[in-house]
């Protein structure tokens, strides 16, 4: 089924200020990227000019430039040393960004909101793979319950203002993401941008081994950001409804067979080592996307391509390192 043509089309961007939050992020760098060709106008802040865990300057911020869309994707994220080391900054930046953001977009007379949350939401044992209705079913993960809780917040807060003000404000939940634009952080980046580096840094000092955190055991699914992207813009256009949805590719791999497939991508040949005294996180990770598919999208980029082409980007320095 072709993208695009299987719903009505109930928001057009054409002509249209969408402004994206988080726009040198992963995600909202990629959305830029494929708003492009929506001859619509985007707006964009960044840190320096606009701290969005501010509410008044937030609000200020976003009457003054009257966006007909939002798109939500910015956050304060990381992976999970940082989420267990800094659960305060985690939960209150994120807490204030959707809120300032939600809210501002209202009162802004904003037609249109996409919140973007993470998979992190679901309960850590939740069925796999994991459908939109586990939500709030069971326990978080202990290690990223901080930002989970915030991203629940904010989906609840896009369903009140859809419940009391009849706002056509929609949340989705990506799985994990790779991609051009990503943070290379040596403590603060996600796995995906964590191992392209770690491995890279292998293949330049010719060391013998390269360590992955955990057991190696774990099963992840992962989604190219331009993916994430382009379902964005088609759930913007084509998707109007309470109920948050996920994306994903529908498909996991082992954290083992992941790191493998970043070695032979980057093109290190050393050896694989497991540090089983760092945690593991869920034992599985696996996002339930067939709503997203009856809608009429589905994610196109194979993972050998999408991280070949997060690799060349890192190369190019077109990631981040804080």
């Amino acid at each position: 089924m072709e993208r695009g043509l299987a719903q009505p089309l109930l928001f057009d961007l054409r002509g249209k200020r969408v402004y994206v939050a988080g726009h040198n992020g992963l995600a909202g760098s990629a959305i830029v990227r494929r708003l492009a060709g929506e001859a619509c106008e985007i707006l964009t802040a960044p840190r320096q000019t606009l701290d969005l865990t501010q509410q008044a300057d937030t609000e200020r911020w976003l009457v003054q430039h009257k966006p007909d869309a939002v798109i939500i994707a910015a956050g304060h994220v990381g992976g999970i040393y940082a989420n267990d080391a800094y659960p305060a900054d985690f939960i209150t930046d994120n807490l204030a960004i959707g809120l300032n953001l939600i809210r501002g977009a209202h009162r802004a007379g904003a037609k249109k909101l996409l919140a973007l949350g993470s998979s992190c939401i679901y309960p850590k044992l939740a069925p796999q793979p994991m459908p939109e209705d586990a939500l709030l079913t069971g326990p978080l993960e202990p290690t990223n319950e901080w930002y989970a809780v915030a991203k629940i917040a904010a989906i609840k807060l896009c369903e009140a203002y859809r419940k009391q003000h009849g706002a056509d404000f929609i949340s989705a939940m990506p799985t994990n993401l790779y991609g051009r634009g990503d943070n290379y952080h040596a403590d603060n980046s996600h796995v995906p941008a964590a191992l392209l580096r770690r491995f890279h840094d292998g293949k330049v000092s010719n060391a013998a081994a390269v360590t992955v955190w955990g057991t190696g055991k774990p099963r992840r699914e992962f989604l190219c950001a331009d993916d994430l992207a382009d379902a964005c813009v088609f759930l913007m256009k084509h998707y109007s409804a309470p109920e948050f949805l996920n994306i994903g590719t529908g498909q996991d791999i082992s954290v083992a067979d992941f790191a493998a497939e970043v070695a032979r991508v980057v093109g290190y040949r050393g050896a694989i080592a497991f540090d089983t005294t760092r945690p593991d996180g869920p034992p599985q990770k696996l996002l339930d996307v067939s709503k997203l598919n009856r809608l009429g999208w589905s994610a196109k980029i194979p993972l050998h391509d999408g991280l070949a082409a997060a690799y060349a980007d890192f190369l190019a320095g077109g990631g981040r390192s804080r």
